[in-house]
């Protein structure tokens, strides 16, 4: 029944979307789809808050959950809803951080501005040249639904130049307007990093206060899935042989990329497992942390802002690299930081970590995807919606 209304209110939506007048002072924010409150749109958002500019602009939030708490003046609207539908027709400025179902529909009036959520490691969109995403392996079919989609954008952010390469390729973006100014989620590990926010920040999650905090962060695999758009916890991370290893003077911190939707009984490691899900905002676990472990996750260029040591648990690399996606640039080469295939060696590069030793290496990483973050890339795309707005 559920899904009936919904085709009718799509129906109904794409007959009236065009005479429908559109409001310029209508600014509707949106983050993984309606998932969660976080990411690039969330600090844009909050930015404006900031500014009290959410007094003078109506902002709508589209949201799976209305119930999440946002700052600030604004409007909760549940998605696919009929006011979700009706604010899409009416919106003067869009920010999404994913692309849109093929139904939405933006109109010229309508400032779409695309912040995306990640520099790009492994290969994006059109192109990728093979695929197996929640078993849909028709790679044509996919190429057409996100060069459709793409159109649509009017700006699409960029954490560096080496993105922005790469965006004019796989969005099919050349010739088009690239805002190059670093993500806005970022904003906060430049302004933040202090000792009196990082307390702040360990109390509100709980954390525990005499421990060393390890961020373990990984990817989703296109192929472990549980059904479509729902993705496993793919890890062959022992954490009983780290437990007995590492719990004297750390604690881990477990984040799901937020396409996992795994339930795992995490009791047998209370006091040494602490896990978010895509509720809570990354940015706040990379502040708390004290080292990353990741694998092929865009994290890692996020992270390198903060210059902590930053671990790279790549236990399927040839697979990952060869069948699945493919990479941008050299992984092995160019990661500042150890490459680890078991828990063992991730251990023992932990616990023999140096960080003179990656000192160089991090340098020439933070010079090729950290050279334009610079704490204030909320405001820039503030001003791009102002003058949008005059």
């Amino acid at each position: 029944m559920k899904q009936r209304i919904k085709n009718l209110t799509v129906i109904l939506y794409k007959l009236l979307y065009r005479f429908v007048p559109t409001n310029k002072n209508i600014i509707i924010f949106q983050s993984n789809n309606g998932r969660n409150y976080t990411g690039n749109p969330r600090y844009i958002y909050e930015e404006m808050v900031r500014q009290k500019l959410d007094k003078k602009y109506k902002c709508i939030w589209f949201l799976l959950d209305t119930s999440i708490r946002i700052p600030g003046r604004c409007k909760k609207v549940r998605n696919n809803y009929l006011l979700y539908f009706w604010y899409l027709m009416r919106g003067g400025v869009w920010v999404f951080d994913s692309r849109q179902p093929l139904y939405v529909k933006k109109k010229k009036q309508t400032l779409y501005i695309q912040t995306w959520h990640g520099t790009p490691l492994k290969k994006l969109a059109l192109d990728m040249e093979h695929m197996d995403i929640s078993g849909d392996t028709d790679i044509y079919e996919y190429h057409r639904q996100f060069f459709v989609t793409c159109k649509e954008w009017d700006y699409l952010i960029s954490q560096n130049q080496f993105s922005t390469e790469i965006f004019k390729s796989c969005f099919a973006f050349k010739n088009r307007p690239i805002l190059q100014i670093g993500y806005p989620r970022n904003d906060i590990l430049i302004r933040k990093n202090r000792k009196d926010k990082i307390e702040q920040y360990k109390k509100k999650l709980k954390l525990p206060m005499d421990k060393k905090i390890i961020l373990y962060a990984p990817t989703w695999r296109d192929n472990e899935y549980s059904e479509a758009g729902k993705y496993k916890f793919a890890s062959k991370l022992d954490f009983d042989l780290a437990k007995e290893a590492l719990s004297d003077e750390y604690i881990f911190i477990v984040k799901y990329h937020y396409l996992v939707s795994d339930q795992i009984d995490w009791t047998p490691y209370k006091g040494f497992v602490y896990t978010f899900d895509e509720t809570k905002d990354i940015a706040w676990l990379y502040l708390v942390s004290d080292i990353l472990i990741t694998d092929y996750s865009s994290v890692m260029f996020d992270y390198s802002l903060l210059h902590r040591p930053m671990f790279f648990f790549a236990y399927d690399l040839e697979n990952y690299k060869e069948n699945l996606r493919g990479f941008y640039f050299d992984f092995e080469a160019e990661v500042p930081g150890p490459i680890s295939q078991d828990t063992r060696q991730l251990i023992c590069d932990i616990k023999n970590y140096k960080a003179e030793e990656w000192e160089e290496k991090y340098k020439v990483y933070h010079e090729k995807f950290n050279h334009v973050d610079d704490g204030h890339a909320s405001e820039k795309v503030i001003d791009v919606i102002k003058k949008h707005t005059v």
